[in-house]
């Protein structure tokens, strides 16, 4: 049984969308940096090291620091948190499509252009 508990837990390290990193837990979740340390010296949050272009960040367990949270700062801030983190989410995603739609209409002028000489 233990063996099965450390399957589940090494699969959850490699789901996408499982773990974040430190710093996208402050972003995120509006955690310190010290709220964080702290909570995994009390044994609150896993962590492993990681290292992206020479930089070490520690990688977290989403679910765990969701817990951490919730219990720290409550449901409500945990809702809100999230409800900005998708907001800022959907706003990049229709930034990006608005430069998408700029670019083909750009490319249709062009094209347009082309075909009436």
């Amino acid at each position: 049984m233990a063996m099965d508990n450390r399957a589940d837990l090494d699969s959850e390290w490699k789901r996408k969308g499982a773990t974040l990193s430190d710093k996208t837990a402050r972003k995120e979740f509006g955690l310190t940096q010290d709220e964080i340390v702290d909570a995994i010296r009390s044994g609150k949050l896993q962590y492993r090291r990681g290292s992206m272009h020479g930089n070490p960040f520690l990688r977290l367990l989403r679910r765990e620091v969701e817990v951490l949270v919730k219990t720290e700062h409550g449901d409500a801030f945990l809702k809100d948190q999230k409800a900005k983190t998708e907001m800022a989410h959907i706003n990049r995603e229709i930034k990006q499509l608005k430069a998408q739609v700029a670019a083909l209409e750009k490319r249709k002028a062009s094209l347009a252009a082309e075909s009436k000489e």
